[in-house]
């Protein structure tokens, strides 16, 4: 038998809200089978930056996953974190796919990373498909950010290794028995390919078969479909 979970890099809800979404689709699964890019950045920073203050740029589904993990948040407005302590700025900047960022939130973000603050940022994607098209995502508000500032983000989404670790620990499974699974070759692919598991493209999304064999990243097996992945899995 196989084990599955879902992943996404989309931050800017949460796995609570996954979980329902799924269920309306008659996929009916527990929080240890659902995990998201803000999922990674929370183990990363309890990991990595324990205790430090961290001005988000995100949601209020983030935030509130944010809260409930402990993580030591920043109050631009009063200059003071979590924790009680004052500061002119925080630890750390971190940015997600923030649908409710205003001009003075981005604003405040330039100007701690400029003084010195850590740039962490949930995912690179630049754009999130819409019914009708796209909406800038998390890697185009950070673009604007790094433009301004002239700092380049660290990532911890796919395709980077943080993801993997995180599944990894999560699971008990090493990486080489885990396949990624996607429609976008240089996120979902890339993120078992460059981090030795496995990557499996289907061709249902973004990533058509012409795209192929011009890219860098080259998939360990590609199907038209997760339908018939399944049923070749089942055979």
């Amino acid at each position: 038998s196989y084990r599955y979970i879902f992943f996404t890099n989309n931050s800017s809800t949460s796995s609570e809200e996954y979980i329902k979404k799924l269920a309306k689709m008659n996929c009916h699964i527990k929080s240890d089978m659902i995990m998201t890019s803000g999922d990674v950045m929370i183990k990363f920073l309890q990991t990595e930056y324990l205790g430090k203050s961290v001005y988000l740029l995100g949601t209020e589904p983030l935030r509130t996953s944010f809260v409930n993990a402990g993580i030591n948040l920043y109050d631009a407005e009063n200059g003071v974190s979590s924790d009680g302590k004052k500061a002119n700025r925080p630890d750390i900047v971190v940015v997600g796919f923030d649908k409710t960022l205003t001009y003075e939130t981005l604003t405040n973000a330039c100007t701690y990373i400029r003084e010195g603050a850590i740039f962490l940022a949930t995912h690179l994607d630049i754009n999130c498909p819409v019914k009708n098209g796209f909406i800038p995502d998390c890697g185009a508000i950070c673009a604007a950010i790094e433009l301004s500032t002239g700092v380049k983000p660290r990532f911890v989404g796919k395709p980077f290794k943080e993801t993997v670790d995180m599944i990894v620990a999560s699971t008990g499974i090493s990486a080489d028995k885990i396949s990624f699974v996607g429609d976008r070759i240089y996120t979902d692919v890339a993120t078992g390919v460059n981090n030795g598991a496995m990557g499996v493209l289907v061709l249902t999304g973004e990533t058509k078969k012409d795209d192929i064999p011009a890219s860098k990243v080259q998939p360990d097996a590609v199907f038209d479909s997760i339908k018939e992945m399944g049923e070749m899995l089942s055979d």
